[in-house]
């Protein structure tokens, strides 16, 4: 069997039109909603998909179980999104309110900034060297 891409990202969020409104904002939209769960998929004009479980407790205290404690356990940690410039992305995530939790920073043979979603998962915003 071979691997030949990353298909989607699935994301479990609290609120469906906060999160559906956060991920609008770096060009996704909503493409599919299923009628028997609660799950949503998001496209953006590249193919980039996302896909939004929506059914994480209303009671989220907004710390990332994976990041945000001491003690570690295993899991996903971040998405690591392609863009094309690192500067563009600060004036833009500037303009916008979006707090960079870390970074910029050089990570191998790139420049990567860290921001959260509204329910605390990390995205990571990567330009590579050219």
């Amino acid at each position: 069997m071979q691997i030949q891409s990353v298909h989607h990202i699935g994301i479990r969020v609290t609120d469906e039109n906060r999160a559906v409104e956060f991920y609008a904002r770096f060009g996704f939209k909503v493409v599919y909603r299923d009628e028997h769960d609660p799950v949503l998929i998001l496209q953006n004009d590249s193919g980039v998909e996302l896909n939004l479980v929506v059914n994480a407790p209303k009671t989220f205290d907004g710390k990332n179980r994976l990041m945000d404690v001491p003690e570690k356990v295993p899991g996903y940690t971040h998405v690591a999104l392609r863009i094309g410039s690192i500067d563009e992305a600060v004036q833009t995530l500037g303009s916008w309110g979006i707090p960079i939790t870390e970074g910029p920073k050089r990570l191998g043979p790139g420049v990567s900034l860290f921001i959260r979603d509204p329910d605390a998962n990390v995205i990571e915003l990567r330009q590579d060297s050219t």
